[in-house]
């Protein structure tokens, strides 16, 4: 059994090994990509600036307007944009000479994007008096003659001869400019154009239909700003309440917690199992435990090796489904990247679910021997508080992660890259692919990733460590699994609120609530954002 033993132990190391290994090459990739939050704040951006005109063409409402002045403040919403636009402007050609030599894919993508950037700071700058401004950021861009490019730079000609002096009217201009700029910029483009066509019907009519786009950016504005603001400052109240409820059991000397394990250990126990010494099926959940201990951490039947074994095999599974899926679609002749909306939901839904299937598989094999019915033995009850826990952990949550991101955002620069779906979900309107996207994140993810980080890996390092390192690490660990630098110091502190809320309900559907309402505010939020601008 010492060899068997010593052997399952060096297959385990090289695993471990390569599976670090993988994890650390996936971090550094990251470290070469943009930060989602970036493209989220232009969108932010480009949302603000059509609220701003609501005032300007609302006849009946000349004064100002004090939900419009809560959202910028003292700032002119088109100088804030510009200066949004100019830094990541800046980022993205850092990013853009970074890639030339690595990858020259992923360099023309950022170039494509840049020119992007270029066409509508150009109309920030004309918005702003700043006109040769506007148009030294176009020139270069009309001159462009790769094909990709085409569309842009007949579309950057356009915006030149409108503000060049005298003006130049090329053909097709009304078309070129509805078909390749999107709200704020469309409308701005085109009254330039109706002005100098001496339009007056046409530009009432825009002046109409640009009002009725405010209206809408406005309540946008208000779910993805102020809802979650009020959220954020019930959160802080829950923060309070609870460090205040924490000093006052403090002061009456209280445990904090029913969850603290006590001296003693059941791992020999454990260990006879896995060698054999013990037969299937002795240990069993309803047995008690054999050193008295309370909480989660009682019901931890198995030694330290088993918690390395689940959670490596576990990111070994996960990168070879991440891998041979594409690769047999690819040998089948499907390239992954030319699907659609809807054939990346499908193939997102279905790698998901094989993730799932699997994780399932080595948690059931890997308990199989120390408890007779491992899925029973997850705390899952209907019963108690968890509801409360769940919400009151996802408000408490906003204003902590909030505060970690934007500081997390100056520490990277913007970059670290972001979840993959981010982009499938902003620039798409397909209300199928939707629905499945929003089921994967509110409900299998939940299930799945609480099951594994909370149900079984929290509660196993509850045994062996104290309640805060278990948290601390597990939430760490639920980080890293996401595989973007941009993500691990967010997603530590959404983990560890997860942790917290699972330990105190010590009932997985609080997590699961907590994790889905997060989930769901999210994809929420970027489906506003993604159809914010049309």
């Amino acid at each position: 059994m010492t060899k068997d033993r010593q052997l399952y132990k060096l297959i385990l190391s090289i695993l471990t090994f390569i599976v670090i290994a993988m994890i650390g090459l996936q971090l550094l990739s990251s470290w070469t990509q943009p930060q989602a939050q970036g493209q989220l704040n232009l969108y932010e951006s480009d949302l603000l600036l059509q609220a701003s005109t609501w005032q300007e063409t609302n006849e009946g409402e000349p004064g100002s307007s004090p939900l419009l002045e809560n959202l910028w403040g003292d700032s002119d919403p088109v100088q804030q944009a510009l200066k949004n636009y100019q830094k990541i402007r800046t980022s993205a050609d850092a990013t853009r000479q970074r890639l030339q030599e690595s990858d020259p894919k992923q360099s023309a993508a950022s170039e494509a994007f840049i020119n992007e950037l270029d066409l509508r700071l150009g109309l920030l700058y004309a918005h702003s008096g700043q006109v040769q401004e506007a148009i030294s950021t176009w020139t270069p861009l009309s001159e462009a003659s790769s094909s990709p490019e085409n569309q842009r730079a007949e579309t950057a000609a356009v915006l030149n001869g409108l503000w060049s002096d005298p003006p130049q009217l090329l053909p097709q201009a009304q078309q070129q400019l509805q078909s390749h700029l999107k709200g704020w910029f469309r409308y701005q483009s085109l009254s330039q154009l109706y002005q100098l066509q001496q339009r007056q019907d046409t530009l009432t009519v825009l002046r109409t239909q640009e009002h009725d786009a405010a209206e809408q950016a406005l309540s946008r504005l208000a779910a993805v700003q102020v809802f979650p603001a009020i959220g954020g400052l019930t959160g802080v109240g829950i923060l309070v309440f609870w460090l205040v409820q924490f000093a006052v059991k403090k002061r009456q000397g209280k445990p904090e917690s029913s969850l603290a394990t006590q001296e003693g250990t059941s791992e020999q126990e454990a260990e006879k199992v896995e060698e054999g010494q013990i037969e299937v099926g002795q240990i069993t959940p309803e047995d008690p435990p054999p050193v008295a201990r309370s909480g989660l951490a009682a019901t931890v039947r198995w030694p330290v090796t088993t918690i390395w074994q689940v959670m490596v095999v576990w990111f070994a599974a996960f990168f070879c489904v991440s891998f041979v899926l594409p690769a047999v679609l690819y040998i089948a002749g499907a390239k992954p990247e030319t699907f659609g909306a809807r054939g990346q939901a499908y193939l997102a839904l279905i790698q998901y679910s094989l993730l799932m299937g699997v994780g399932f598989s080595i948690l059931y094999l890997s308990l199989k021997p120390f408890l007779a019915k491992p899925l029973k033995w997850l705390p899952l009850r209907w019963q108690g508080s968890w509801f409360t826990w769940g919400l009151s952990g996802y408000l408490a949550a906003l204003p902590l992660v909030i505060v970690i991101s934007l500081l997390n955002q100056k520490l990277l620069q913007n970059q670290g890259g972001g979840n993959p779906l981010l982009e499938i979900i902003l620039n798409s309107h397909d209300t199928l692919s939707m629905g499945l996207l929003l089921f994967m994140v509110a409900v299998l993810a939940p299930l799945f990733e609480e099951v594994l980080f909370r149900g079984f890996f929290l509660t196993s390092l509850s045994r062996y460590l104290p309640m805060w390192g278990a948290i601390g690490l597990s939430g760490f660990v639920f980080a890293i699994a996401h595989l973007n630098l941009s993500d691990i110091l967010p997603l530590t502190v959404l983990g560890c609120m997860l942790g917290f809320v699972y330990t105190r309900s010590q009932n997985l559907l609080a997590s699961m609530l907590l994790h889905g309402l997060w989930n769901s505010g999210s994809f929420i939020g970027l489906i506003i954002l993604g159809s914010s601008v049309s």
